[in-house]
């Protein structure tokens, strides 16, 4: 039974995007509870405000080096290996997962050292207190890109491999984690047990996924050579995506640096709404473009056209169906859903009513985020990383004039939310046009 379920594969995109979604779903509703737990045992308050800043440091750490860039490059790769030398594809991976692992714990120990600058940097309007608190946060939650880091190199094999359940459930452990820091630790520790369990929930993300890696083929070889081929063509395709990646999470750090200047409480209201709206396109969006990456890729290596289109614009359609009504869901029921979830304990009316004007305006852009994924992984599979990185680019620095615009009109926090949904938008016009041409030029000669 249990190898049965090691061994388990999905035949078709919509199976895949089915199991993903339905664990993005567990994980949804586990995330819901630990936002709840939060939300009633800390309040929209300075420590809360800390734990969400603190948050983003070793997230942009994780998605600049390893989920904007290798995690990008990595099923084109090893699809191109395996066609070739199933060996060579196997060495490959334990190449990149030693790559990996030693690149992001020199990195991590670069930001430990420099944290307290880097606080100053990001959250200009803390109290002395909350960045005292927050440098030791960060420094705890730097463990977690580096587990997250070889958890990448194993998500990548059983997304190519078709075996999406074990994959699919890594998230849902990792918030079980975070839970249990906040149910077990947190009375005790403060913010800080909350920080211990995102750390041990990281490490659950990674160990679930290793069973099945091994029964895909894997086996651990002692391997790290960075003048290997493989991973010099892995750099070469992940720059460019780390680049754009590196504009977009320096905009969602510059986004809490905003919010750190408005009132206290300001920025927890933002990561709660942005997280409510984050809830569809885990369940929707991310499913989709997941399933659909390992197929467009092989259809890229053997350069079938017609097929190629045909897959992406029917994932592109089923998107946009599902994504829509949760949109107006989200819009026209904002206040009853946040007063539902997140209204109890020290969490207050007046939190229930910031966090639901923003999530209003975060609705707004529901559909047109939860499309870019698609495209972008759709330009991955064409092994072009550089497309996606100038338009990342070219948005983030929209959204941030604008927000600056909007914030010098005396806009409040409501102006970050919008600037987001209006560059998002940008984004996906400016995507959509451009792969229309790069698929065009790809195939050519097929």
């Amino acid at each position: 039974m249990i190898s049965k379920l090691l061994d388990l594969k999905t035949s078709t995109i919509s199976q895949g995007a089915f199991l993903l979604a339905l664990s993005a779903l567990l994980s949804s509703i586990l995330g819901v509870a630990r936002d709840r737990l939060l939300a009633s045992g800390f309040g929209a308050g300075p420590e809360l405000d800390v734990y969400f800043a603190a948050f983003r440091i070793p997230d942009f750490l994780y998605n600049l080096l390893i989920l904007g860039g290798v995690s990008a490059v990595f099923l084109p790769l090893f699809a191109e290996y395996m066609e070739r030398n199933s060996k060579e594809a196997w060495r490959f991976v334990n190449n990149l997962l030693h790559t990996v692992a030693v690149t992001m714990g020199v990195f991590a120990f670069v930001v430990a050292v420099f944290t307290p600058l880097i606080v100053e940097l990001v959250v200009p309007g803390f109290s002395a207190q909350q960045k005292e608190l927050m440098t030791s946060l960060v420094r705890l939650m730097l463990l977690s890109p580096i587990l997250f880091g070889i958890s990448s190199v194993f998500s990548g094999v059983l997304q190519y491999s078709s075996k999406f359940l074990w994959y699919a459930l890594a998230p849902v452990v990792y918030n079980i984690g975070i839970i249990g820091g906040i149910v077990f630790l947190a009375p005790s520790l403060g913010i800080f047990g909350v920080g211990i369990g995102v750390v041990a929930g990281a490490f659950f993300h990674m160990l679930i996924q290793v069973p099945s890696v091994l029964r895909s083929g894997f086996s651990w070889k002692p391997v790290l050579d960075i003048k290997d081929p493989g991973i010099q063509k892995a750099f070469r395709l992940a720059l460019p995506r780390t680049i754009g990646g590196a504009a977009y999470h320096f905009n969602l750090v510059l986004m809490t640096a905003f919010a750190s200047l408005f009132a206290t409480g300001s920025l927890t209201a933002f990561a709660f709404a942005d997280r409510f709206q984050q809830i569809p396109f885990g369940l929707i969006a991310v499913p989709f473009a997941l399933s659909a990456f390992p197929v467009l890729s092989r259809l890229a290596a053997v350069k079938d056209k017609e097929q190629f289109i045909a897959t992406l614009l029917g994932a592109l359609k089923k998107i946009g169906l599902l994504a829509l009504p949760v949109s107006l869901f989200l819009f026209f029921f904002r206040t009853p859903l946040v007063e539902l979830i997140l209204h109890k304990g020290k969490f207050s009316l007046e939190d229930v009513q910031l966090t639901a004007s923003l999530l209003g305006i975060f609705a707004l852009g529901i559909v047109f985020q939860s499309l870019i994924p698609l495209l972008i992984r759709a330009f991955y599979s064409l092994q072009d990383t550089k497309t996606p990185t100038f338009v990342s680019v070219a948005t983030v620095a929209f959204n941030i004039l604008l927000a600056l615009f909007l914030i010098s009109k005396g806009e409040s926090i409501v102006a970050l939310p919008l600037s987001l949904v209006v560059s998002g938008i940008l984004q996906f016009a400016l995507l959509l046009l451009l792969l229309r041409v790069k698929i065009a030029s790809s195939f050519k000669n097929a």
